[in-house]
């Protein structure tokens, strides 16, 4: 018997799906209250096969709880994540919204791997950063330099489904993300 799902999941979609995006920052006791309540009754286990299949995908931010204004969430700006744990890859994408998405972003491409043992903890390596423009004649523009790494980072996905993901990064921020079924993967990576 399926299990059913918390009170608090259906709010906290209902405040990160409000627009414009950044409407949810207004709320952040609230958003904070019920993240809390999500990961208590929620939990992530990344060694369960479906709940791994669910982390896969293409993510948008709609929540942080840091002030650096590349983890911040605005109106005009897609903050997006893709990730892709059966290719040991992932990708961080900041770009326009509408039209202009296509012809530039800023991307940080990464090695992940779960750390063996800890069943909510992916390891993230950064490997390349800079620019991503359009695709010409099916090969995307792109000028990335390689990224020196100082210190190790990770992610603890704490709540993931077909439509939410919570995570808690190495620096102590927590980001609630949306999937974003209409984006392909492999667009991203």
């Amino acid at each position: 018997m399926a299990k059913d799902k918390p009170p608090e999941r259906s709010e906290l979609l209902e405040i990160l799906r409000q627009q414009p995006r950044g409407s949810a920052n207004r709320q952040r006791q609230q958003v904070e209250a019920l993240i809390e309540a999500l990961e208590r009754d929620q939990p992530a286990d990344l060694s369960d096969p479906i709940t791994l299949q669910q982390l896969e995908g293409v993510w948008e931010l709609r929540w942080s709880s840091s002030q650096q204004p590349y983890l911040s969430v605005a109106p005009w700006l897609e903050n997006l994540q893709g990730l892709a744990p059966s290719q040991g890859r992932g990708v961080n994408l900041l770009r326009l919204v509408g039209p202009l998405a296509s012809i530039a972003g800023i991307a940080v491409e990464a090695e992940i791997a779960l750390d063996p043992g800890q069943s909510q903890r992916v390891r993230v390596s950064f490997r390349r950063g800079g620019w991503v423009g359009p695709s010409l004649g099916g090969k995307r523009l792109q000028w990335l330099q390689n990224v020196k790494q100082s210190f190790p980072a990770w992610l603890d996905i704490t709540v993931v489904d077909q439509d939410l993901r919570i995570c808690r990064g190495n620096a102590g921020t927590v980001f609630a993300l949306l999937r974003r079924p209409d984006l392909e993967l492999d667009q991203l990576l």
